[in-house]
């Protein structure tokens, strides 16, 4: 055993200026001890002086295992220091969107943004089937189908949501001289209204896409209508030589930021014991066109009085 003093460590240098021997290149410089990175910031404390020996904590001047190396200290100053920048770099950012915010609001440009919806009239109804005129089918070759004891016809739905209410009706006929269950006819009615953004730019898009469906010998045709909305359109199944017998048809109508459509489906048995050929597909065309301008006029009416 050495006496403290008397014996330099074997194993330290013991250079003039530093006689307690060389510190350990593994400790700590005084006043850069590494914070603990899971403790809350304290208040500063005053700095550790390190062990004189080369061996870290322990008996001074003894030899020993060296300590273990302690983690370098981050760049920057340590955790601390990173924590105190983020935080005023997130209060700059915050300061910042208020000022534009600001900005925006003073000057209305999200009210510029927001379009105004052009509902020219319109508003929802709870059963479209009261508004809807079916006259133009009944006073014609067709008549109301009778429904079975759970069904009803018409039938009717609708939704009203701030920015969509929609609303539908149907109904299913009969040839007034047919006597075959199997024969029937649908006119599928439904109304739209738009309340946040405008449909004029898709309206076009949507039904002269058709001219585009095949589906074995069967395709579609598109023509623009004049004299009702805004725009509309007339979309006819035709066969492959062109021709229709006017078995399927949809007439679809844009008034402001209200879509409308009427489709007219039919199907007829070779057993149905008809007369008659039924309605042509020139018929329905100006069946379709009344009871759109008749139900568009009666629905704006409605929504004036509200």
């Amino acid at each position: 055993m050495s006496i403290p003093g008397d014996q330099p460590n074997p194993y330290a240098q013991q250079p003039p200026q530093q006689p307690h021997g060389q510190p350990n290149p593994y400790a700590q410089v005084p006043g850069q001890q590494q914070p603990n990175p899971y403790a809350q910031p304290t208040l500063p404390s005053v700095p550790l002086t390190p062990a004189p020996g080369g061996y870290g904590p322990g008996a001074p001047d003894a030899p020993g295992a060296p300590a273990a190396p302690q983690p370098p200290v981050p760049p920057g100053g340590g955790q601390g220091a990173g924590r105190k920048g983020l935080v005023w770099g997130l209060g700059g950012a915050v300061v910042a969107s208020a000022v534009w915010a600001g900005a925006i609001f003073a000057t209305g440009g999200f009210d510029d943004d927001k379009p105004t919806a052009d509902l020219a009239g319109y508003s929802y109804t709870g059963n479209l089937c009261e508004a809807t005129d079916f006259s133009p089918f009944t006073d014609g070759k067709y008549k109301e189908d009778e429904p079975s004891s759970e069904e009803q016809n018409p039938e009717h739905n609708g939704t009203e949501h701030e920015a969509l209410d929609v609303m539908n009706c149907d109904m299913d006929f009969k040839r007034d001289d047919s006597t075959d269950s199997y024969s029937s006819a649908w006119l599928y009615t439904n109304v739209q209204l738009h309340k946040k953004s405008n449909p004029q730019p898709e309206f076009q898009a949507t039904y002269q896409a058709y001219e585009n469906q095949r589906s074995g010998s069967t395709a579609h045709k598109v023509k623009e209508i004049t004299g009702i909305g805004d725009e509309a359109y007339l979309v006819t199944q035709v066969d492959k030589e062109g021709s229709t017998d006017g078995d399927y048809m949809i007439l679809a109508v844009r008034d402001g930021w209200l879509t409308y459509s009427l489709t007219w489906s039919e199907y007829v048995s070779s057993s149905s014991g008809s007369s008659s050929s039924g309605a042509t597909a020139e018929e329905i065309e100006g069946m379709l066109k009344r009871t759109a301008t008749a139900t568009l006029s009666k629905l704006k009416e409605q929504g004036g009085q509200e």
